[in-house]
């Protein structure tokens, strides 16, 4: 018998999520493999990873001369109050927002920086 990939894969297409997992674990069972990335890999993707990160933290090194304006600014990023951003912005370095989009993290940035504030992206 021969083996016709392009007929699984046109099989695998139709098939539910829920028959996806019975075969995948139905597979690992009959091999004894497990469909778990290893750590290995994962680790020396690193550099890749890095690359094409898509979440980012907005952290505000250093305010600057305009504090009140900065305050400002970080109030209307974050939804915070007055007390809070103030509190941010006095404890800074600091993280304004975590896990952001690249798109918005550097609106963000720019907002800050447009008032004299340090930022930087992590």
């Amino acid at each position: 018998m021969a083996f016709d990939k392009d007929s699984i894969i046109a099989s695998l297409k139709e098939a539910s999520i829920s028959d996806l997992n019975d075969l995948v674990k139905a597979i690992e069972e009959e091999f004894d493999v497990s469909a778990a990335a290893p750590v290995a890999v994962a680790g020396a993707a690193g550099g890749d990873a890095a690359a094409a990160k898509d979440e980012f933290d907005v952290e505000l090194t250093e305010v600057g001369q305009e504090k009140v304006k900065v305050i400002k600014a970080v109030r209307e990023i974050t939804g915070l109050g007055l007390k809070d951003s103030k509190d941010l912005v006095d404890k800074a370095p600091s993280v304004v927002k975590e896990g952001v989009a690249q798109a918005d993290a550097d609106e963000m940035k720019a907002k800050l920086e447009e008032v004299g504030a340090s930022v930087t992206l992590k």
